[in-house]
């Protein structure tokens, strides 16, 4: 019964957009209405803390996924092409430089 009312409320909430405090406070009340003992409360907490991160990693790796997807599609300059380009500015102002010294 308490995997099932584990994977009904994963399910059924959105858990990964909980806070903690959330968390804990909906956990006490489940392990309360359910009349679990005080030791099967805890860990009912403590695994729905674990899979609300577990929840919150796994989305934010897809937002991540699909953003790096749109910016790729849209043929957008990376952080690191930005950087090369201000690294080759870099070394054309110091040639520049040169040559006007020279002269």
């Amino acid at each position: 019964m308490l995997d099932l009312l584990k994977k009904t409320l994963l399910t059924g909430i959105g858990i990964a957009s909980l806070t903690k405090e959330k968390i804990k406070e909906l956990g006490k009340k489940i392990a309360k209405e359910s009349k679990l003992t005080e030791e099967e409360g805890k860990k009912l907490v403590k695994d729905l803390l674990k899979k609300s991160e577990e929840a919150r990693k796994n989305m934010e790796k897809q937002v991540d996924e699909l953003v790096k997807n749109a910016l790729k599609k849209l043929n957008l300059p990376t952080q690191e092409d930005l950087q090369k380009l201000e690294n080759q500015i870099r070394k054309l102002e110091i040639l520049l430089k040169k040559i006007e010294r020279s002269r």
